[in-house]
């Protein structure tokens, strides 16, 4: 029988796991509920895809980020496993081919989206696959005390109860010993097997810098490192304002948010994976599930609201292992005033959020008493725009609306356009298409494998771009090969979903429990002041300041964040050292930057920065075009 390690190198090519694999991997196959607390980067994918191929039947993975299921489908299936997602974002012909593949055991993973978990029809055609095994990414989003609470994933327990005999592995990068007790409580663990990972990252020096500009301070940042980097924004707009910002300063950058398309995101991604793209400015959209592992600097120019949003981010640098940069830009007066805005979104008065329940089942005509079991597209920006309200309002109401019990809000869905053949092959020599649709049907025919079998993803620019069409004559192309009843083309679109749990109540029947607003209310102002305290405590190790947040008790300073290296005066004696280092550091054949320099001599960049300047006046050394440092 093939082992653990047997399953990683075939597939994967590793020789070895990573720290805290084998044992949670042991764990499950051991038949044990387990919890993963594994940093971002640490390979928490591997622990439940390594035992989903050495155990029979299906592994069911609950995760709440549907571009995330994408990318994992996808990469699975480069390498032979077979899996599949099942998603609000699927047609019902899709959702029902995935469900006969695991029936007939044609699937080893399956990944679910938590709303699928409320349709009895759902659970009963689970019922006819042999699950092995259910596992939980994201897994903090089941406890109520996380900053990411998904009324939805209480349905795991009930998952739970439908197959005793499997059992469950939760998740999660971040969370503290009070969520991570919790997780356990929700998901009615048989024992308590949990594998914790320290929070500590000793290769990533963690920096804050305050400044009246943002932008300027993050010009220096950029041009004082080198390597790839990601800076995380918090709004659409400013990720194409600093984008373009950067890239007049000299500096290849790219921006990316969840409203673009998925060839754009795509070709994005892969511009800034092979470094064609030095920066990506992002939303938090951007991250989840991108293995890239030389990121040498995460940059925030906007603050987070809490240490677990920050650690996850802030954790894409560095994770081969080399010194790497985390650097937050603040303004305190704007960012402690952003903070406490920002809690104050998060929990409108309660006539508010009725009003905007109301409103909203209005929008989508939904009558009272009715509605209950029902999923409707909810544009968002329709409904704002129309009744004169602040998004942030009505996103956090909808959220609220959905703790509390009485709709499913789920954010912008993105799919891919996607075809499948319907007609058999000896019927299509009888097809009669005019030109375009024609050409556009033989050259999918052509480039796409798999098209009798599946819905296979397509490219509409692509095709419109290799026949000189429109994008807009090759969709007309491919509703018409549609009506023919040749194919079933699903296009691409980008929407909201608003899901109904019970039937619409008048708005004074709408109660907002004190568990689902005040208490949560009181545990995300602690959050913001932990943020706070990380950002403008200039006096403590961040290091420090962070891991005694995730629970950790007495952490040691780490030596490398601003706060520790700013305690380090250099006495003139060390002055002559470091500029003998900066020398040595500087004769290589290949430039380096400022922080590689302050990394290597453990002092601060701006101890560095203060030394290389007279260098510069001196002729000693040259900086290069791209803001590095070598000698004449």
């Amino acid at each position: 029988m093939a082992t653990p390690e047997d399953i990683l190198r075939q597939y994967w090519g590793y020789d070895s796991f990573r720290e805290l694999q084998p044992e949670i991997i042991g764990s499950v196959l051991d038949g044990n509920d387990t919890l993963g607390l594994l940093p971002t980067g640490g390979g928490k994918s591997i622990t439940f895809q390594v035992p989903a191929l050495m155990l029979p039947g299906v592994t069911l993975v609950v995760t709440p980020l549907i571009s995330l299921m994408k990318d994992q489908v996808d990469n699975l299936r480069t390498r032979d496993i077979p899996a599949a997602a099942v998603h609000s974002g699927l047609s019902r012909a899709e959702q029902r081919l995935a469900l006969d593949r695991c029936r007939l055991g044609k699937l080893k993973i399956l990944y679910l989206s938590p709303e699928k978990l409320q349709g009895k029809a759902f659970i009963e055609q689970l019922h006819q696959m042999e699950i092995s095994l259910i596992v939980v990414d994201e897994a903090h989003c089941i406890s109520q005390w996380g900053y990411d609470f998904r009324p939805s994933y209480l349905r795991i327990a009930d998952l739970r109860r439908h197959f005793p005999d499997a059992p469950v592995l939760a998740l999660t990068a971040s969370a503290t010993p009070e969520v991570t007790a919790d997780i356990m409580d929700r998901l009615a663990f048989r024992s308590r097997n949990l594998f914790a990972k320290s929070f500590s990252r000793p290769n990533i020096s963690y920096i804050v810098r305050h400044t009246d500009s943002k932008s300027q301070m993050l010009l220096r940042v950029l041009r004082a490192t080198s390597g790839c980097a990601i800076v995380y924004v918090r709004s659409r707009r400013r990720t194409k304002e600093t984008a373009d910002y950067l890239r007049q300063c000299g500096i290849s950058a790219e921006h990316y948010h969840a409203g673009l398309s998925a060839e754009e995101k795509n070709d994005r991604q892969n511009r800034w994976k092979d470094g064609t793209v030095r920066v990506m400015v992002a939303t938090n959209a951007f991250g989840m599930g991108i293995d890239k592992p030389d990121v040498r600097t995460v940059v925030h120019i906007d603050p987070p609201s809490s240490l677990e949003e920050y650690y996850q981010e802030a954790g894409r640098a560095g994770r081969d292992g080399l010194p790497s940069y985390a650097v937050m830009i603040t303004s305190p007066g704007p960012d402690k005033s952003t903070l406490t805005r920002r809690l104050n979104d998060s929990f409108p008065d309660k006539d508010t959020i009725r009003h905007v329940y109301e409103l909203a089942c209005n929008f989508l005509g939904v009558a009272v008493g009715s509605g209950y079991n029902q999923l409707y597209e909810f544009n968002f920006a329709l409904f704002c725009d129309r009744f004169q309200l602040r998004q942030p309002i009505v996103r956090s109401s909808l959220t609220l609306l959905t703790r509390a019990g009485y709709i499913e809000y789920v954010e912008e869905v993105t799919t891919r356009s996607r075809v499948m053949v319907t007609m058999n092959k000896r019927e299509l020599y009888d097809l009669r298409l005019d030109a375009t649709a024609d050409a556009v049907f033989q050259l999918i025919l052509r480039t796409y494998t798999g098209l009798f079998a599946d819905y296979i993803y397509i490219s509409e620019e692509l095709i419109a771009s290799q026949l000189h069409l429109s994008g807009q004559q090759v969709y007309d192309a491919l509703l018409a090969i549609q009506r023919q009843h040749a194919i079933h083309y699903v296009p691409r679109k980008t929407t909201p979903y608003i899901f109904f749990t019970t039937s619409r109540e008048l708005p004074r029947h709408i109660t907002i429990p004190r568990t689902v607003y005040e208490d949560m209310r009181l545990r995300m102002e602690r959050r913001i002041d932990a943020m706070r305290r990380f950002m403008f405590d200039d006096s403590r190790c961040r290091v420090a300041t962070m891991l005694e947040y995730f629970g950790e008790k007495d952490p040691l300073d780490c030596g490398t964040c601003d706060v520790c290296r700013g305690r380090r005066k250099p006495s003139p004696e060390k002055s002559k050292n470091l500029r003998e280092s900066i020398l040595y550091l500087t004769s290589r054949t290949t430039p380096v930057s400022v922080g590689h320099i302050a990394a290597q001599a453990c002092v601060s960049i701006e101890t560095v920065v203060s030394t290389v300047r007279p260098m510069l006046d001196e002729g000693i050394l040259r900086l290069t075009p791209d803001g590095l440092l070598t000698r004449l």
